[in-house]
């Protein structure tokens, strides 16, 4: 038997396309809700104001961008941040289909800062949503794997 053929990985790699569509579901959800807010200063400002409001936070970084220190040091940071505040974290494999699905909350001007997108709860009636539920058992489960920052996917479309 090879690693490819363990039983669990297939079981990892279902629940991650889920989750993957779940990411999808609730960003759309969010978008028309005005409830994301962009960029990593922006999310930091947020983040020092309002924590409980933030129900998710995205870290998001192309390969070229690994190498960048003061963006790893601000990822730490907010990863931190989130950890101590009960805040979920996904870390986003694929920026670019993470800036597909928010230019419309950019709006005109300079290019939106996606490497941090935070999902705020502006209802009480979001956490009933059943995608987000489904990433917070995503997280969770996660957690429990000893993956505190799971990476995730977004389905290309």
């Amino acid at each position: 038997m090879t690693l490819e053929e363990l039983p669990g990985d297939h079981r990892t790699a279902g629940r991650m396309e889920q989750a993957g569509d779940a990411l999808e579901e609730v960003l759309s959800k969010a978008l028309s809700q005005r409830s994301l807010t962009l960029g990593v200063y922006e999310a930091a400002k947020l983040l020092n104001v309002d924590p409980d409001n933030v129900v998710l936070c995205l870290l998001a970084a192309d390969e070229e961008e690994e190498g960048d220190a003061a963006l790893q040091i601000h990822f730490t940071l907010i990863q931190a941040f989130c950890c101590e505040n009960d805040i979920n974290i996904l870390r986003v494999s694929n920026p670019a289909r993470l800036a597909q699905l928010l230019l419309p909350a950019a709006g005109p001007g300079p290019p939106a800062d996606l490497h941090c997108v935070l999902v705020t709860n502006p209802h009480a009636s979001q956490w009933k949503d059943p995608a987000l539920s489904q990433l917070m058992c995503f997280c969770r489960e996660s957690r429990y794997m000893d993956q505190w920052v799971p990476v995730i996917n977004l389905p290309e479309r």
